[in-house]
């Protein structure tokens, strides 16, 4: 989880140069607007009285120094905000005119949706948004998604009510692992709160691409085929690709798959016939499996060779190497 997270924020940081202010959608405020957060800059000024103008950033702790004063200023908007600290200048003044606005705002980083979306984004999020607004924002999923999103919760969520639901807890007890939930994107289509949780800046999105398995050999036309969400059956792999060719020995597919800590792949036997007449339990296959059908005239090695050099190419696309920026209202 770790390792995911690691590359994420390696993605993100070596994308962040080529983000272009041009790409940034029109403004559009929320009913609520900006909620303050500590790092915030206020900029404030008091017409006629540039005595009492200030310049002041929300300390950890979510308040506001003005005049020696403390104000609170963690979740308030500029205009609650603003309220409070014309209180304060009205002991000094006699109706003060002031005029506050947030000139930095680092309370907030942008939301990361980046993997098999069609337009991957950092987003500023100002207001509540879910995963499937994001997901949708980003232009969807591509044809090469595999059904599984994963949400990297980098820091704690503020100014929100349900706080013990969206602080997650990473899974392990490692301090500085980063916390994550993986949902499906048939689940996240249903809408349902539990599969469709809010995204709150700093979350880092990744639709993750669906994995392949390679089909060589006497079939109509062999190359890589991706595992969608679901799963990928022998039958269905090979049926996609236009089934075995007439010569082909189909009472004896093999299929070879990676084994853990080894150098060697597993060997599993498959009858086409059987499983095709449902006398014979069909096969799920795992990610980069190999699919020969047709018995090998090279050596296993050799075929994993030219497969993974050559088959699937054209079937799989590679990662989106540019990534926008934008703001979500």
């Amino acid at each position: 989880m770790k390792l995911k997270f690691i590359f994420a924020v390696i993605i993100s940081l070596l994308i962040f140069n080529s983000i272009n202010a041009q790409d940034l959608p029109p403004r559009l405020t929320s009913p609520k607007g900006y909620l303050l957060g500590p790092g915030d800059e206020i900029t404030g000024k008091v017409m006629g009285e540039p005595d009492f103008d200030f310049i002041t950033t929300v300390n950890e702790d979510g308040k506001v120094v003005v005049l020696d004063k403390v104000v609170i200023a963690k979740c308030k908007t500029e205009a609650e905000l603003k309220s409070e600290i014309t209180k304060v200048l009205e002991k000094y003044l006699r109706a003060p005119q002031l005029s506050l606005r947030v000139t930095d705002r680092k309370s907030k980083p942008p939301a990361t949706v980046y993997g098999e979306v069609r337009t991957p984004a950092q987003v500023m999020l100002m207001r509540k948004v879910t995963l499937m607004e994001v997901i949708s924002f980003s232009g969807g999923p591509t044809e090469e998604a595999g059904g599984s999103v994963r949400i990297f919760r980098t820091q704690p969520p503020i100014c929100t009510e349900d706080y013990e639901d969206s602080n997650w807890k990473p899974d392990t007890t490692d301090p500085a692992d980063v916390p994550s939930k993986m949902f499906t994107l048939t689940n996240i289509k249903l809408g349902k709160d539990s599969s469709n949780p809010v995204i709150y800046p700093g979350d880092v999105i990744l639709v993750e691409k669906a994995s392949p398995v390679y089909v060589t050999g006497e079939v109509a036309n062999p190359q890589a085929v991706l595992i969608k969400e679901g799963g990928l059956s022998l039958f269905d792999a090979v049926s996609k690709l236009g089934g075995p060719k007439r010569e082909a020995k189909t009472k004896d597919i093999k299929i070879y798959r990676r084994k853990i800590n080894s150098d060697s792949p597993e060997t599993i036997s498959a009858n086409y016939d059987l499983i095709r007449t449902g006398k014979q339990k069909d096969i799920m296959l795992e990610p980069y499996d190999v699919v020969i059908v047709d018995k090998a005239k090279d050596s296993i090695g050799k075929i994993l060779l030219d497969v993974a050099i050559g088959a699937g190419k054209g079937a799989i696309s590679s990662v989106t190497s540019g990534i926008a920026y934008r703001i979500m209202y």
